[in-house]
């Protein structure tokens, strides 16, 4: 597809014939099979000042934590105990001196079971990504966010689409299953500029693909922007699905932010992963990247059985595979 037939599908007065199409190229290589990861938010401490994230360097008014190692692998064995093939290490971006506790983190949670780690943990060196790679890291997610140089450089100061792009490439070259990803709605943002970042992603070739709505956190300095589309969010998923059939998309929690049966029209845009929070009760809520993030007073346990439900009762069944894209594998 060219840029603008994309843009003109973004556009579109109707969507239903575009998410039909996407739902099927889904089930065609996944069936109705959901992929569960679930996520560890094991700090909020972040380096980096993005305009759209409530874990900012410079929102003084949240509280930060660092979950110690132990809880970290005891939150990890709530995932394997819970069935699911994937436990996710996040946080907000720390500097060189979480370079070996990371890698201590990947080895013993690879002990717990078999199970993938993802790490979602922003720029690094190469060292870094070689060194996690070889205790045991399968995956990483680097999100662009956007392409557009300009915008990127308004909601990303002192980052560059350029040295972005080339860290999810060189992860590719180590060895990881790789995924990146956009926010659609970003304020700036046109369907010329989301149908192109479309394009770009896709054109890495990468194993996972997440694509979310902007939603604007108080305590940012986009505060007052309007939240982006639902809409325009769930046919830029249907869009990159159809392009990239093998890749595992995640119905994000963006989508919930958004809507209350958010996820559920994700995957019936063509996603089919879901990543439930696992993090402790006692600091979840300050892993505040957006409202409707985390703000749930659920138990974990209650959390994922209530996600699954809602997978259930929307016709799919959540499997406990590691759920490698075939992608990957070509």
């Amino acid at each position: 597809m060219r840029p603008h037939e994309i843009a003109d599908m973004l556009r579109a007065p109707d969507s239903g014939e575009l998410l039909k199409e996407a739902s099927s190229v889904r089930d065609a290589v996944f069936g109705r099979e959901v992929f569960q990861r679930g996520v560890v938010e094991f700090g909020n401490q972040c380096r980096k000042d993005c305009l759209y994230c409530g874990l900012r360097m410079g929102n003084a008014g949240l509280r930060r934590y660092v979950l110690g190692d132990e809880s970290v692998v005891r939150a990890a064995g709530c995932v394997v105990r819970a069935g699911m093939g994937t436990v996710v290490l996040q946080s907000g971006e720390e500097g060189r001196g979480a370079v070996r506790r990371i890698g201590r983190l990947v080895r013993e949670i690879k002990m717990l079971g078999d199970v993938s780690v993802t790490l979602c943990l922003g720029d690094h060196d190469e060292d870094a990504y070689r060194y996690w790679r070889d205790c045991g890291a399968d995956r990483y997610l680097l999100k662009v966010e956007t392409f557009d140089e300009e915008l990127h450089r308004r909601c990303r100061p002192g980052q560059s689409v350029r040295e972005r792009v080339e860290r999810v490439r060189l992860l590719r070259r180590l060895g990881y299953e790789t995924g990146s990803g956009l926010i659609t709605g970003l304020p700036g943002m046109t369907p010329e500029i989301l149908a192109n970042d479309i394009l770009e992603l896709t054109a890495l070739s990468l194993d996972m693909i997440a694509v979310g709505p902007f939603v604007p956190h108080p305590d940012t300095p986009l505060r007052r922007a309007a939240a982006g589309s639902m809409e325009e969010s769930l046919r830029a998923l249907a869009l990159l699905r159809i392009l990239n059939p093998l890749a595992n998309i995640p119905a994000t929690s963006a989508l919930d932010a958004l809507a209350p049966d958010g996820r559920e029209q994700g995957l019936s845009a063509g996603a089919n992963v879901v990543m439930p929070s696992v993090t402790p009760e006692s600091v979840r809520r300050e892993y505040f990247l957006y409202p409707g993030k985390n703000g749930s007073t659920e138990t974990v346990a209650d959390a994922v059985r209530a996600l699954r439900l809602r997978l259930r009762k929307a016709g799919y069944q959540p499997s406990p595979a590691r759920g490698a894209s075939p992608a990957y594998f070509k």
